[in-house]
């Protein structure tokens, strides 16, 4: 298959190019490149790996490269609250109107696999299913619930509401909170951590790259709709994590009552609908705590690794 992944220089992006030219498909990335290409290098080895230098606000450069696929894969984003409450109106035009010229670009026989967020959520007291309202708190995620109703308009549109990511990819990021969780652990020795009852919801994400797979695999039963991505056994507390990294390595640990988070999600997730049809994330919590310690050692500051 001819896949197109915008935004695929990324975070997600990158472990998704991997798995998928592992798999036999032929890859475009198509991405302005807002956070370097360094990550890409290693995919330009195979003869079936393509770049493609373009913003998703651009039609015409969107409809070129649309035109070449089977299936897109649409990550393209300003990713984050942080990133969001930085530069509102870039976050606007790209998440939604982004969105928009990709749908438009699409004829009625293409894919669309959109990247959309448990984010949209926002704060519920029930455990959230694809039927619950979505209420979302921050501009990210008004955004991501915006373009998720604008990407499946499209005939053969999937919605995928993945949980928060988490673990090592080429083009790493140390904001995510697990990962950030691990390097202040690990690096300054001592982590505060406030509102630590708040519930959130994770995933490895190599499982989110296995995701995007198994749904190019079973497009008949997936068209149209949304589905949560994750599991249950990763629908946990701030103290939980902070719990599970010193199981791992020794710092101090402190619980406070003072701050807060602007972006307020609080909620669990219920993943039954996508295992119904056969999917199960396979990394455990543990095994990417591991794996971020060990990556810890080669990172001199957390800055560049980050989304702002």
């Amino acid at each position: 298959m001819r896949i197109l992944i915008t935004g695929g220089a990324g975070y997600f992006g990158t472990v998704l190019t991997s798995r998928l030219l592992a798999a036999g498909h032929e890859v475009t990335v198509f991405d302005d490149l807002r956070h370097g290409g360094s990550a890409l290098l290693p995919f330009f080895e195979h003869a079936s790996f393509r770049f493609a230098r373009g913003d998703v606000r651009e039609q015409g450069s969107v409809r070129e490269a649309v035109r070449w696929a089977d299936a897109v894969v649409h990550l393209a984003a300003i990713v984050g609250y942080p990133a969001c409450l930085k530069w509102p109106e870039l976050a606007r035009e790209t998440n939604v109107g982004g969105t928009r010229n990709v749908v438009a670009a699409l004829s009625p026989r293409q894919v669309l696999i959109y990247a959309s967020s448990g984010s949209n959520y926002g704060k519920l007291e029930t455990t959230c299913t694809e039927e619950s309202p979505l209420q979302p708190i921050s501009l990210y995620a008004m955004t991501k619930a915006e373009a998720e109703e604008v990407a499946l308009a499209h005939p053969q549109a999937t919605a995928l509401r993945f949980a928060t990511g988490f673990g090592v990819s080429p083009r790493l990021r140390m904001d995510l909170l697990i990962n950030d969780f691990v390097y202040r652990a690990v690096m300054d020795k001592q982590l505060v951590v406030y509102e630590r009852h708040f519930r959130r919801t994770f995933i490895h994400v190599r499982d989110m790259a296995r995701s995007v797979i198994f749904a190019l695999e079973h497009l008949e039963a997936m068209a149209g709709r949304a589905f949560n991505v994750g599991h249950e056994s990763l629908n946990l507390t701030k103290e939980e994590i902070a719990r599970a990294v010193r199981a791992h390595v020794p710092f101090y640990l402190h619980f406070s009552d003072e701050g807060h988070d602007l972006d307020a999600r609080d909620y669990e997730v219920s993943y039954e609908r996508i295992r119904g049809l056969g999917f199960e994330t396979e990394v455990t919590l543990d095994e990417g705590i591991r794996e971020l310690i060990r990556v810890v050692q080669v990172i001199d500051r957390a800055t560049p690794y980050s989304n702002v």
